[in-house]
C-alpha cells in the first residue's frame, strides 16, 4: 500500500513538473515573460546573461529546499526536490518555442498550465520549489491562502522587473499570468479552506464516536424542530474542504437520515489543527 502511494506521488510529481516546464518553455519564455518568484528571477537573469534558465532554476532552489527541509520535514522536501530536478530536466527536453503568438493567450494559458502543475504538486504533498516552499512555510504559521501569498510574493518580482526594464507591457502580462497561476493553485490546493458542518441527528453517540478520530472538535447542541416539536441533537464541527469527502462518508454510513448543513467558514479563532502538507 505504501509502495503504491509512493508510486502515485512520484507519477503525479513528474507530471506536474512536465506541465510547469511546458508552461515555461512554450508559453512564457518565448514571449520574454516571467513567472515570478525564483523561476521569475532565473528568467530575468537568463534573458540578461544568456545562461540556461533551467539550470539557474535548479541552482537557486537548492538553498530554499534546505530551508524547507528544516521547517517542513524530509518527506515534503524530498518530493519537492524531485519536482525541481524533474522540472529542470523537462526544461532541457521541451523546446523553447511559442505555442501561441498572442501575448494575452500566452499569459493566461501559461498561468493556467503552470498553476495546474504547481497545484497538483501541492495537492500531492510536494511543491514545485521556489516561492511555493516559502508560502508553505508561512501558511503553516499564518492562516492565509497559498495561491494569493504566492501572487503577492511574485508580484513584488514583477514590479522590480517593470522598474528595472521600464517595459511595463511585458511586466503586466507577466502579472496577469501570475494572478492566473495563483487562482488555479487555490482551486486545486484546498487544504486551507475551512467549512463548518451542522449535523442534526438521532444517533448522537454513534456519530460523535465516528467523528472523533478525525481529530476535529465536535460540539453537541440541543435542538428542537419547529415543525415536529421533536428534540434532537446537532453536532457542529469545523473541518477543511480537503477532508470534507471523508466527513460525508462517515455521516452517510453512520446516519443516512441525518440533516446536514455545510457552510464555508471565513476564519477560525483558537486552536485548529491544520492538515499536514
Amino acid at each position: 500500500m505504501r509502495t503504491m502511494r509512493s508510486s502515485r506521488t512520484a507519477a503525479i510529481t513528474l507530471f506536474s513538473a512536465m506541465l510547469i516546464a511546458f508552461g515555461f518553455n512554450q508559453l512564457l519564455i518565448p514571449h520574454k515573460m516571467i513567472s515570478g518568484g525564483v523561476s521569475g528571477i532565473t528568467m530575468i537573469v537568463g534573458y540578461a546573461s544568456g545562461l540556461n534558465i533551467g539550470w539557474l532554476y535548479f541552482i537557486l532552489n537548492v538553498p530554499i529546499l534546505i530551508w524547507g527541509w528544516r521547517e517542513l520535514g524530509l518527506r515534503f522536501v524530498s518530493w519537492s526536490s524531485l519536482s525541481v530536478a524533474a522540472t529542470t530536466l523537462f526544461m532541457q527536453l521541451i523546446p523553447v518555442k511559442p505555442l501561441v503568438a498572442d501575448l494575452t493567450l500566452g499569459a493566461v494559458f501559461g498561468g493556467v498550465v503552470v498553476g495546474f502543475g504547481s497545484g497538483l504538486a501541492l495537492w500531492e504533498g510536494a511543491s514545485s520549489g521556489g516561492f511555493d516552499i516559502i508560502a508553505a512555510i508561512v501558511t503553516r504559521k499564518r492562516d492565509i491562502s497559498v495561491g494569493m501569498l504566492i501572487f503577492l510574493l511574485n508580484g513584488t518580482v514583477i514590479a522590480a522587473l517593470g522598474m528595472l526594464t521600464n517595459d511595463w507591457d511585458i511586466a503586466l502580462f507577466s502579472l496577469l499570468s501570475i494572478f492566473t497561476t495563483g487562482k488555479i493553485i487555490d482551486l486545486i490546493h484546498i487544504k486551507h479552506v475551512k467549512v463548518t458542518a451542522f449535523i442534526v441527528t438521532t444517533k448522537t453517540e454513534e456519530l460523535r464516536a465516528a467523528l472523533i478520530p478525525l481529530y476535529r472538535g465536535v460540539t453537541v447542541i440541543k435542538t428542537r424542530g419547529a415543525y415536529t416539536n421533536t428534540e434532537n441533537d446537532m453536532l457542529m464541527t469545523v473541518t477543511t474542504r480537503y477532508e470534507l469527502n471523508q466527513l460525508r462518508k462517515i455521516i452517510a454510513s453512520t446516519d443516512p437520515g441525518a440533516f446536514v448543513n455545510i457552510v464555508e467558514t471565513v476564519g477560525v479563532l483558537g486552536d485548529f489543527r491544520k492538515p499536514s502538507l
